[in-house]
């Protein structure tokens, strides 16, 4: 890199924000059994990884950086619900520690399946309200408050709200559906 040439903007943005990253990482670790064999630290730099792969966002867009930012890490934390899974089936088949297979399988079967359940429901509620998805993102995985999802969809807290109650009661049903508690 040259003396006249910008760095990458998420290479300067993300440290002034990494405080805010952990506390999101944390809000999604919160629901998990311990201990973790992914940390708060490692969700952060996990997804950083992932967004500094896909984005350079502007400074000014902040709002939507934290929201790719928690997409990111529950995509994170899906990948390792599905992993689980797999392990759980014996799909490839390699030969490891007990130890080992603790450490990466830092979710019950329980709560692999709901997070699995979760990620599922949400694709299929972004099938039928996108704008659903969003407020779920924001809210739920983001933290924001409905005045910040308000402002980031450019949308009235009235629109968020309605949207809010009714993604949530669409996933219950979902979720209960493909955990089997409903027949």
């Amino acid at each position: 890199m040259t003396a006249t040439s910008n760095p990458p903007v998420l290479d300067v943005f993300v440290p002034q924000l990494y405080d805010e990253l952990r506390a999101m990482a944390h809000c999604h670790l919160r629901g998990e059994r311990r201990p973790h064999t992914l940390g708060t630290t490692a969700l952060v730099h996990e997804a950083w990884l992932r967004l500094s792969a896909q984005y350079g966002l502007p400074r000014e867009d902040v709002p939507r950086f934290f929201a790719a930012a928690s997409n990111t890490m529950r995509r994170v934390l899906v990948d390792h619900a599905r992993r689980r899974h797999r392990l759980k089936r014996g799909a490839g088949g390699e030969q490891v520690s007990l130890e080992e297979a603790e450490e990466s399988l830092f979710l019950s079967e329980s709560e692999a399946d709901e997070l699995v359940a979760l990620d599922d429901a949400l694709e299929r509620l972004g099938r039928v309200s996108a704008r659903g998805v969003e407020v779920i993102q924001h809210r739920f995985f983001g933290g924001l408050s409905v005045e910040e999802t308000a402002q980031l969809l450019g949308v009235s807290t009235k629109t968020v709200q309605r949207e809010w109650v009714s993604a949530r009661a669409w996933l219950r049903k979902e979720i209960a559906r493909d955990l089997g508690f409903m027949t």
